[in-house]
């Protein structure tokens, strides 16, 4: 039988994604694999060797961190970015109070560029 010859997916960008998301929540690798129940080497090696992580702990990562595979895995714009799905996962946990804060900051800031402009 013949050599595949197509490349293997590079994680390394997905890789740096969830430590970003990671320290961005202030959370440990180690409590993260302690909480996942994989080791700590495995979730080092995701994050900054870019290793191959099984399809159920990508699915767990994603998930837990918000995470938009699309940018990762499709050529096309994703519909919401990873930014965007962790902002929609901040205002869920919110009060209408804040919420009402944030929309008038970032109507503030959308005139502010549009300003600029």
């Amino acid at each position: 039988m013949a050599k595949r010859l197509i490349p293997k997916y590079d994680f390394k960008a997905f890789g740096a994604a969830i430590k970003a998301a990671r320290t961005g929540r202030k959370e440990s690798r180690k409590k993260v694999s302690d909480e996942m129940f994989i080791s700590l080497r495995y979730l080092a090696n995701i994050e900054n060797k870019g290793q191959h992580p099984s399809l159920q702990i990508f699915f767990e990562l994603m998930l837990r961190y918000n995470i938009s595979v699309d940018q990762f895995l499709l050529e096309t714009p994703p519909e919401k970015n990873t930014q965007r799905r962790q902002l929609d996962a901040l205002l869920d946990g919110m009060s209408d109070t804040g919420i009402r804060i944030v929309s008038a900051t970032a109507k503030e800031i959308a005139e502010v560029e549009k300003e600029g402009k």
